[in-house]
């Protein structure tokens, strides 16, 4: 259990601490986080060029600088938000949160929302137009949960909350940079191994050289001196290098919205994942040491959802996964600003399609790996031995979700779909898609349901167990977990299998119970008997 906010005396303003505004940990954690969303920006610019199929223009020119000026934007209101909080504490080693477009939602707005209508329409506009208004809806709903987000945060046990990110953590931000890095392991192991030594150790490179730069540095010459990049590749893309600047798109926005119905179905469970994601990662932030307010960050992810879709973004930013790993680096205030004004110079110099050929995928994705370790190891690190089952309980749903996906994406790579190909050939494939398709629909509400399950359980809390299990039936019922798309009775079979939980459990509450006597209540002869 958690709170917002803390009581603590008014320090007199003689003995008040300076806040720094750029420390030498902010420079190494600034190269780290910089690449980490220069990587999600490059993804992004191929996701809409190659999928959706947007004319390049519109990409570089419209949705680039539209992002750049919400990461500058967002990221200097949490380092406005750090230095608070640096001053109420008096500390100097408050980390900022970080801030930019979400590597989950990227995918989920492409394959999920766009995709589908550029397939049946034949038309990128249409399909950017409606990626928009998921944005927009996506943004609203996040609002919402802002005044409600503070109360789930107080009654959901910590496991449940940073189980479910180390499942997002370890799933969408990891494996896909893992598999990236195997592909070129010549060039992504040895930055790996520089990203690991620099961040996980004290060792130090010479010279105070930031590991982020050393790593991307080393990374680069590799790729070059392989033959990985290509100059007539580097030569073509620096012809279209184009200034742009950010302009209002309402009528896109609007239009996209005058078909919002459909939309719905995605984006009132995804809008309800994105601010579930928020509070785990405010939770992550609070386990290494920060405290911040979840509604102030619930009110600028949301507000910044809604201004960017209203620029030209179907990407909502949001709070990145990763503070702790930002705070191990020693970034302190300022580093996720630096790292927002960079990438946004990039997005409004329209650079970013010259970069993918200058600089080698595989020496820039580890950091993400970097990232899905350390908050893996934190869900465990930050709470009791008791709760680990809890943990893994929780993650196990992102699990799902994720190996569903690759299932779906191998079987559109080959033309065909689940419902096509037959429930009985998967199943004697050694596949078990439909549960696994199941069990994965609402992964990051699911993950904090079988959490907070898990955990009650582990406590004897076998009434609040109850309570937990109905809250799942309640969401299976209405669409919310376990099921494609929200409406009533969209999941009864995990409703009914919740409800029964929730019977079994009370059932078992109701039986006496023989509590084993404590280690004081035992008599020495006996303590000694036992242990021998």
């Amino acid at each position: 259990m958690t709170t917002d906010t803390a009581v603590r005396a008014e320090t007199p303003a003689s003995t008040r601490i300076r806040v720094p505004w750029w420390t030498r940990g902010d420079l190494n954690a600034f190269f780290g986080l910089a690449f980490n969303i220069l990587v999600n920006v490059l993804t992004l610019t191929g996701l809409l060029i190659f999928v959706v199929h947007l004319p390049s223009d519109r990409v570089l020119g419209t949705v680039l600088p539209a992002l750049g000026i919400a990461l500058i934007a967002g990221n200097a209101y949490y380092t406005l938000l750090a230095r608070r909080l640096a001053r109420r504490e008096q500390r100097t080693d408050v980390t900022a949160l970080p801030y930019g477009p979400s590597v989950p939602h990227m995918f989920i707005v492409t394959f999920v929302i766009m995709l589908p209508i550029y397939l049946k329409t034949g038309d990128p506009i249409r399909a950017w137009e409606a990626g928009l208004a998921w944005a927009f809806i996506i943004g609203v709903i996040v609002l919402i949960g802002a005044f409600v987000g503070p109360f789930i945060r107080r009654i959901t046990p910590r496991a449940a909350l940073l189980g479910t990110l180390a499942g997002i953590s370890l799933t969408f931000i990891s494996m896909r940079p893992a598999g990236q890095i195997w592909e070129a392991a010549w060039i992504g192991l040895p930055v790996l191994g520089i990203i690991l030594v620099g961040f996980f150790t004290d060792l130090k490179l010479p010279g105070g050289i930031p590991i982020g730069l050393a790593a991307l540095l080393v990374g680069t010459a590799i790729g070059w001196i392989g033959g990985y990049l290509s100059v007539p590749d580097v030569t073509a893309a620096a012809a279209d290098v184009a200034v742009a600047l950010p302009s209002l798109n309402v009528g896109l926005l609007v239009s996209g919205l005058s078909g919002m119905a459909p939309l719905l179905a995605t984006a009132v469970p995804l809008g309800v994942y994105n601010f579930l994601e928020a509070m785990s990662n405010v939770e992550s932030a609070a386990a290494a040491g920060d405290s911040y307010n979840l509604r102030s960050v619930l009110l600028a992810d949301g507000t910044g959802a809604i201004i960017g879709s209203a620029l030209g973004s179907p990407f909502p930013p949001a709070v990145y996964i990763g503070h702790p790993g930002w705070k191990e680096a020693g970034g302190r205030t300022s580093y996720s600003l630096a790292s927002g004004a960079f990438i946004a110079v990039l997005c409004f110099a329209g650079l970013f399609g010259l970069l993918s050929t200058v600089l080698p995928l595989p020496a820039i994705v580890p950091i993400l790996l970097y990232i899905g370790l350390l908050i893996g190891a934190q869900a465990f690190q930050s709470t009791p031995r008791l709760h680990a089952a809890a943990v893994v309980a929780a993650i196990i749903p992102n699990v799902a979700s994720w190996g569903a996906g690759l299932i779906d994406n191998a079987l559109s790579a080959a033309g065909t779909t689940a419902a096509q190909l037959g429930e009985a050939k998967l199943t004697d494939a050694g596949l078990v898609y439909h549960g696994l398709h199941v069990l994965g629909q609402g992964a990051t509400l699911a993950g904090i349901v079988l959490g907070a399950i898990v955990t009650f359980i582990l406590e004897k809390q076998l009434r609040r167990a109850v309570i937990a299990a109905l809250v799942g039936a309640a969401l299976s019922w209405v669409g919310l977990l376990h099921a494609d798309q929200v409406g009533w009775m969209a999941a009864p079979g995990p409703a009914l299998g919740y409800f029964l939980l929730a019977a079994t459990l009370g059932a078992i509450s109701l039986l006496p119970q023989r509590v084993a006597p404590s280690a004081a209540d035992i008599p020495a002869t006996d303590a000694v008997a036992a242990e021998a």
